[in-house]
């Protein structure tokens, strides 16, 4: 479990005097016991499911590339690689996410499959089912938009 190996990790990062890759994993466990929390009423005493320990550790890269960018534009350079190196050992726990031309392949099959899919709310929805943890949301977004986009110039 993903949760697990996140807190193995830490031991191991601190035998081996990894700090970076310490405080790293600890904002992550930080986040993942939030999660927990905030999910306690509806979960009870039962361990919080793998997928929204994913969801968790996607929400904090995306935080990271969305630092990375700002701190880009601001001329911090220094502080853009140090959330770069946060960003690599976040993602080394992520599933391997797909290539542009893998999305836009199985977007095509998802709508194809399911042709009621009309509006570009629906086919976010359809797709992310399929492809989450897999693909980042913004990307399908954005293919998304362009296929609907020239759909609709065409209707």
């Amino acid at each position: 479990m993903l949760k697990q190996r996140i807190f193995n990790d830490i031991k191991d990062s601190m035998k081996s005097g990894d700090q970076n890759k310490v405080a790293v994993l600890r904002l992550v466990s930080s986040a993942i016991k939030n999660k927990e929390i905030e999910m306690k009423p509806k979960l009870g005493d039962a361990e919080i499911p793998e997928d929204m320990v994913l969801a968790v550790m996607m929400a904090e890269a995306k935080k990271r590339k969305e630092a990375i960018e700002i701190f880009k534009q601001g001329g911090r350079n220094d502080l853009a690689e140090k959330e770069k190196m946060e960003l690599a050992i976040i993602q080394s726990y992520l599933p391997q996410q797909l290539s542009r031309e893998e999305v836009e392949k199985e977007i095509e099959k998802i709508l194809g499959v399911n042709p009621s899919v009309g509006n570009f709310g629906l086919a976010m929805k359809e797709v992310m089912k399929v492809l989450k943890g897999k693909a980042d949301g913004s990307l399908v977004g954005e293919i998304l938009k362009k296929k609907f986009g020239s759909n609709e110039s065409h209707t």
